[in-house]
C-alpha cells in the first residue's frame, strides 16, 4: 500500500484495547473490559448486530458469566429452554436429562435457546448503556503490532463509512472477526485443520409436528441425521440436517426429514447450506495481538458449543488483560490465555470432528453406524445418567468442567481436585464473584487471620461448609475474576500456609504492589 497521505497526519484514537469484530465474542471482550473499568474501542465493519438467528445455545457456564455481568436474567425472560437431550421420535425422552443432570452443579441447568441476534442485541445494549464505545461500517485495512519498541503501541489503519480514515493506537489487539478473521491474516497464522466432505443445511420453521418443545431432538436415520432445536413452543424449531447431496434446495431438504422421520412443517423462515469446518488457529497470541472465537476456531454447529466457547474465550482475556492493566498481575501472565483457551478448543474440534466421522457420512454404512447408536441410546443412556459419568457429561456439555492447568507440575491438582475447575456453586459464592475481584474463599473453616495479600484480594470470605464436598474445610481458596479455582491453600489452626501461598501468589504472577 502506497498512499497519497501521511499516515502520522490522520487522526488518532488511543485505547487500552482495540476489538476487531463486534459478534458474540467481541462484544463479551468489549462489556467485560468495560466493566472492569479498561478502555477498548470495539469496530465492526456491519452497520449493527446481527439480524439472523445462526448460533442458537447459550449452555450452563456462559449463563454464570452473564449472571455475573448482570445479563442472566434478560436471557432466561427471553429464552426458550431444552432441559434434557431426546434421541429418536420416542415419547419416552431417551437420552440424557441435562437438567437432572446438572441440578446442584450450576445455578442454570439445561440448554437455553437464546439466537445469536438477541445475543448481540443483548450485549451491545449493556455495552451502549453504559458509555462503551463501539464503532460500526469500520473495516480494517491495516494492523502492526509495535509494542516490542520502546513506548509502541499496536497501531491499526481503519476505513469508515463515509471513505475517511482513522489511526487506532492500543496496548492489546483483539480479534474476534469470524472464520474469515482479517487480524487471522494479517498476523500470517495457519489455521489448521480440515473441511468436511458432506454437506449441511440448516432451517427456521414453524409447526413442526412430532418433536418436542424442552428438548434438542437427534434424529440419526438411514439416509440422513438431523438435529432439532426448539425456538418455542407449537413446534417453532430448528432444523440441521445432512444434505443428501452437494446441493440442495429447501424443499428437498425439508421433504427428506418428512420421508425419513415424518417430520411435517408450516412456514420456513430462514434456510441456508453449509460445509462444516473444524479448524484452530496455530496460535491464539502473537505479542500483543490475540485471537477469540470463530477467528481462533471454527467447529460443527451441532453440539451448541461454539458460541459459548467464543464468549468465554473473551471473558477469560478480558479478565486477564484487565488484571495486567490494573498492575495486578505482571504481563508475562498473558500467555496464560493461550495456554489455557487453546487446549479447550482442540478437544472441542477432535471431538466434534469425530463424531461427524461417524454420523455425517451419506450412504449404507453410515446410515447402519447411525441406526446403531440410536439403538444403543435406549439401553446405554439410563444407565449413564445413574452414574457419575452422567455428571460429568451435563458438565462437559454445560462447559463448567473445562479444567485449566496452570502449571506442568499437577500435586496441587492431586491434592485438591477443585484447582483448574471454575468454582462449583456453593450458597452465594459465585455471586460474591460480581465484583470480578481477586477473593479468597473459606468453606466451613470458621473465621481466618487475613493472610499477607495485596489489598485487592478480597476476603477470607466465609460460605458454609459445600454440602457436596467438592470444596475442603482445612483450604483456604484463591480464585480469580473469572471464577476459577487458583489455588487450595491448606489451613492449620486456621492460619494459612504461608509457603503454599506464596507459590500460588508467584504461580498466577500476582504482583504485591497494588496499582
Amino acid at each position: 500500500m502506497s498512499p497519497a497521505y501521511r499516515v502520522d497526519d490522520l487522526p488518532v484514537t488511543d485505547t487500552d484495547v482495540l476489538i476487531v469484530g463486534a459478534g458474540p465474542t467481541g462484544l463479551m471482550a468489549a462489556l467485560a473490559l468495560h466493566r472492569r473499568g479498561v478502555p477498548a474501542v470495539l469496530v465492526d465493519r456491519k452497520a449493527g448486530p446481527t439480524r439472523e438467528s445462526r448460533a442458537l445455545a447459550v449452555q450452563a457456564r456462559t449463563m454464570e458469566v452473564y449472571d455475573q455481568l448482570g445479563l442472566a436474567d434478560t436471557v432466561l425472560a427471553n429464552s426458550n429452554s431444552a432441559l434434557r437431550i431426546q434421541v429418536g421420535g420416542s415419547s419416552r425422552g431417551i437420552g440424557p436429562n441435562l437438567a437432572k443432570l446438572q441440578d446442584g452443579h450450576t445455578r442454570f441447568p439445561g440448554v437455553h435457546i437464546f439466537e445469536q441476534s438477541r445475543n448481540e442485541d443483548m450485549l451491545a445494549g449493556a455495552l451502549t448503556a453504559g458509555g462503551g464505545d463501539i464503532r460500526w461500517r469500520h473495516r480494517l485495512v491495516d494492523l502492526q503490532d509495535r509494542t516490542a519498541a520502546p513506548d509502541g503501541r499496536v497501531e491499526a489503519l481503519l476505513e469508515g463509512p463515509d471513505g475517511t480514515l482513522l489511526r487506532v493506537r492500543a496496548r492489546w489487539c483483539i480479534g474476534a472477526d469470524g472464520a474469515a478473521s482479517a487480524v487471522r491474516r494479517a498476523l500470517n497464522l495457519p489455521f489448521e485443520g480440515r473441511t468436511d466432505e458432506a454437506t449441511f443445511w440448516v432451517a427456521d420453521v414453524r409447526a413442526v409436528r412430532g418433536v418436542p418443545d424442552d428438548a434438542v431432538n437427534i434424529r440419526p436415520g438411514k439416509r440422513t441425521f438431523a438435529a432439532v432445536f426448539p425456538l418455542g413452543p407449537g413446534g417453532h424449531v430448528r432444523l440441521l440436517g445432512l444434505a443428501a447431496k452437494d446441493t440442495i434446495t429447501q424443499d428437498e431438504a425439508l421433504a427428506t426429514v418428512a420421508a425419513e422421520f415424518g417430520l411435517t412443517h408450516g412456514p420456513v423462515e430462514w434456510f441456508s447450506t453449509y460445509r462444516v469446518h473444524h479448524r484452530v488457529s496455530a496460535r491464539f497470541r502473537v505479542g500483543s495481538i490475540f485471537l477469540a472465537g470463530d477467528a481462533a476456531h471454527v467447529h460443527s454447529p451441532v453440539g451448541g458449543q461454539g458460541m459459548n466457547t467464543g464468549l468465554q474465550d473473551a471473558h477469560n482475556l478480558a479478565m486477564l488483560l484487565a488484571d495486567v492493566a490494573q498492575n495486578r498481575v505482571d504481563g508475562r501472565a498473558l500467555d496464560r490465555y493461550e495456554r489455557e483457551r487453546r487446549p479447550v478448543a482442540l478437544t472441542l474440534v477432535n471431538v466434534t470432528d469425530r463424531a461427524f466421522t461417524v454420523i455425517g457420512r451419506r450412504g449404507s454404512s453410515a446410515g447402519l453406524v447411525r441406526a446403531t447408536i440410536g439403538a444403543l441410546a435406549f439401553g446405554v443412556f439410563p444407565l449413564v445418567t445413574r452414574t457419575s459419568l452422567g455428571t460429568r457429561l451435563g458438565g462437559y456439555i454445560g462447559q463448567y468442567r473445562i479444567r485449566y492447568r496452570y502449571t506442568a507440575n499437577q500435586t496441587e491438582r492431586e491434592r485438591d481436585p477443585a484447582v483448574g475447575l471454575r468454582l462449583p456453586p456453593v450458597a452465594d459464592n459465585q455471586r460474591a464473584l460480581d465484583t470480578m475481584t481477586w477473593q479468597l474463599h473459606a468453606y466451613g473453616a470458621g473465621t481466618i487471620v487475613r493472610p499477607d495479600v495485596p489489598e485487592w484480594i478480597d476476603g477470607p470470605r466465609e460460605f458454609g461448609a459445600d454440602p457436596r464436598g467438592r470444596l475442603r474445610s482445612d483450604r483456604l481458596y484463591l480464585v480469580r475474576p473469572d471464577q476459577f479455582v487458583a489455588a487450595s491453600i491448606p489451613l492449620r489452626d486456621n492460619v494459612v500456609d504461608e509457603a503454599h501461598l506464596r507459590a500460588a501468589l508467584a504461580t498466577h504472577q500476582i504482583l504485591h504492589a497494588g496499582p
